[in-house]
């Protein structure tokens, strides 16, 4: 069985990640900001994933065990706070909205020589400002715990293209769709449209990293057409896949 790694101190830093890199799974008594300035981040935990381009930030709470993994080449930033310090009153980790502002205090602060001086406490304390106003955004994939949803979602994350119902679905793992349905909301909290969804947003994020073209990652994630995909992701991220800053 594979020790997870204990960190006491979140570090504040900047880090690079090769396409595909990892950083194994691990725990701070601190909180932390991880915020991608380039490329795209995703951290896992035991209850599912989160995904942020660079639009985005993940709030870590202390001692959440947590891996990252790096798409495209990955610039990290990472922000260690007390853990008597939580200015978000989160308990479990969420993906915050990254304004142009709240950017350049990540970046200036990570970069910045981690000391006691007046100006860097000064720039914390705005930092910590535009993290209290940051909206939340439903970027979560939880997993599920019911071995019929896991039997289930294992086969859509294999193929987000995968367009079955989730009566046809369930045939192929052994159960109704009522079932299921029912499952995916006392499970996973969200129905298996608004899971379904996730996981595709969550894959496309992934592929344009890779700069992977628009039309393919529309066909590859399941959408009918490039301009439904479009939408779709317009409206989650407030920007064109074609424009959105993954790199």
């Amino acid at each position: 069985m594979t020790r997870t790694r204990h960190d006491p101190v979140a570090p504040t830093r900047t880090q690079r990640l090769a396409p595909g890199g990892e950083i194994d799974a691990h725990r701070h008594d601190d909180h932390q900001i991880v915020y991608a300035g380039r490329g795209v981040l995703t951290v896992t935990t035991s209850a599912g994933s989160w995904v942020a381009p660079s639009t985005r930030a993940i709030w870590v709470p202390a001692g959440t065990v947590h891996a990252h993994q790096a798409h495209g080449q990955l610039e990290l930033h990472l922000v260690g706070l007390p853990a008597a310090e939580n200015p978000l009153g989160l308990g479990e980790p969420t993906v915050l909205a990254v304004s142009p502002l709240l950017r350049e205090l990540i970046v200036a602060y990570t970069h910045t020589p981690d000391d006691d001086s007046a100006e860097r406490a000064r720039l914390r304390a705005v930092l910590l400002d535009q993290l209290r106003v940051s909206p939340q955004q439903p970027l979560h994939l939880p997993t599920p715990a019911s071995p019929l949803l896991q039997a289930l979602c294992d086969i859509l994350r294999a193929d987000p293209s995968d367009g079955r119902t989730l009566a046809e679905l369930g045939r192929q793992v052994g159960a109704s769709d009522r079932t299921l349905s029912r499952l995916f909301r006392s499970d996973l909290g969200m129905t298996f449209p608004q899971w379904r969804t996730q996981l595709r947003l969550h894959h496309a994020l992934i592929l344009l990293a890779e700069r992977t073209p628009v039309t393919a990652v529309a066909h590859r994630c399941g959408w009918a057409s490039a301009s439904a995909f479009i939408d779709v992701f317009r409206r989650t991220f407030g920007s064109t896949p074609g424009s959105h800053p993954t790199r």
